[in-house]
């Protein structure tokens, strides 16, 4: 939160109330308890909150905030949501990353909390369309290729859009959506590299449990080459990995924690226990469970919380991979 009056602090106070998790920023010759200093200069104040912070709301004009941010706006992948709310709180209105970064419905959730009027100017919402982007960020998918997510967009305004999917469906299909599994432009809901469409708009959960397992030792770069075979072989999109699950003796495994920090995932070690109590017919090693407390690590560990294996133990050069689904739902509504 940004407030540069007096009157701004006393409305960014009322949002800090509805939003614990802001933190609040004023000019630091009146900064009243709780607020903290926008610092000089300026532009590396604005610049480091731009990058690190997933919203950034502004009370006062909205051409402080244009102005402020204008400078490190890049992309509607990353930047981050931005807000502008007049100091009487009459409207909130989002500047920035309306769907992708969530501007859209933060003010509307700040506009219910504070008596306001949002004022939401982008196309699909304005005309009661499909907005594909906003979609995919509640849902946590990947979109795979912008140009073609950018192609949707313009396209859902005028006429109804093609899509398919192998996942389970649920709700009503919004306005905009209509099914089917072929033509010039569509869009595809699934892990895989599937494409249907001439041009093919997909989608991709991350639902994908990676079970790795690995000899002592064993680069980030050797695991690289070994997933992205599998992966390619498999027809499976790496985006919709969700996590990396391995036995707990990993866990200080450089090479691994390395790969995952290089990809994003999040590592999760079990003991051997959890392992063996996964149920299910697994491949088996004895020289394997002799070393670790049981007989399959890969696999075991992809299917802890998942629903099916989706690829079973497959070794490559000290490297062994499997892939999980977890239940996942196409859900509208």
């Amino acid at each position: 939160m940004l407030a540069y009056t007096r009157r701004g602090c006393a409305l960014a106070r009322r949002v800090l109330e509805a939003l614990p998790e802001a933190e609040g920023y004023t000019l630091e010759r009146f900064a009243p308890p709780g607020f903290r200093p926008i610092e000089a200069p300026s532009e590396d104040f604005y610049g480091g909150l731009f990058r690190e912070k997933d919203a950034l709301i502004f009370v006062g004009a909205a051409g402080i905030a244009l102005r402020s941010v204008a400078p490190f706006v890049r992309d509607k992948r990353t930047d981050p949501a931005v807000l502008c709310l007049d100091e009487g709180g009459q409207f909130v209105i989002p500047l920035l990353s309306g769907h992708i970064g969530g501007a859209n419905a933060l003010a509307r959730e700040l506009a219910e909390k504070l008596g306001a009027l949002p004022v939401v100017t982008t196309a699909t919402d304005v005309n009661g369309r499909f907005s594909v982007d906003q979609w995919a960020s509640e849902r946590g998918c990947a979109i795979g290729d912008m140009a073609a997510a950018k192609a949707v967009s313009a396209a859902v305004l005028e006429r109804d859009v093609p899509f398919t999917t192998p996942l389970p469906v649920t709700g009503p299909l919004p306005p905009g959506l209509v099914p089917g599994g072929g033509g010039e432009l569509g869009i595809y809901i699934g892990y895989d590299l599937a494409s249907p469409f001439a041009r093919t708009l997909r989608l991709i959960p991350r639902m994908l449990r990676l079970g790795l397992g690995c000899r002592r030792g064993t680069g980030a770069a050797a695991l690289r080459e070994a997933v992205e075979a599998v992966f390619s072989e498999k027809g499976l999109d790496l985006r919709a990995v969700e996590c990396v699950a391995s036995i707990d003796l990993k866990a200080g495994e450089p090479g691994l924690l390395e790969y995952c920090g290089q990809m994003g995932w999040t590592p999760r070690f079990y003991t051997a226990e959890q392992l063996r109590a996964v149920p299910g017919e697994f491949a088996s090693s004895a020289l394997v469970e002799h070393v670790t407390g049981v007989g399959n690590v890969c696999e075991r560990a992809a299917m802890l919380g998942a629903a099916r294996l989706v690829v079973p133990k497959t070794a490559r050069n000290g490297v062994t991979v499997a892939v999980a689904a977890e239940n996942w739902e196409v859900r509208f509504g």
